[in-house]
């Protein structure tokens, strides 16, 4: 543990960021793995929740957690399961 004061309040700045970030992270794996497997088995709710994961990747991807690129190329693949 640091001691002084800044350093301190730094390293509880970066693990309340850290709690956030991987909270945004997770739920944005959760919504890509449902609408993915939604889209394999055309389900009727597909449309929903692609519509969600690509929410969530965007969010993501503004975010920093993930690199733009990444996003785009995560929505083009699940987006060409759905056609």
């Amino acid at each position: 543990m640091p001691n002084i004061k800044g350093a301190i309040k730094r390293v509880k700045q970066s693990a309340a960021a850290n709690e956030q970030n991987s909270q945004v992270k997770s739920a944005m794996r959760t919504a890509v793995r449902k609408a993915d497997t939604a889209l394999i088995n055309k389900e009727e709710n597909a449309a929903e929740l692609l519509k969600d994961a690509v929410k969530k990747l965007d969010t993501a991807a503004r975010k920093g957690l993930i690199h733009k690129n990444t996003a785009a190329r995560q929505k083009a693949r699940l987006t060409k399961k759905a056609l």
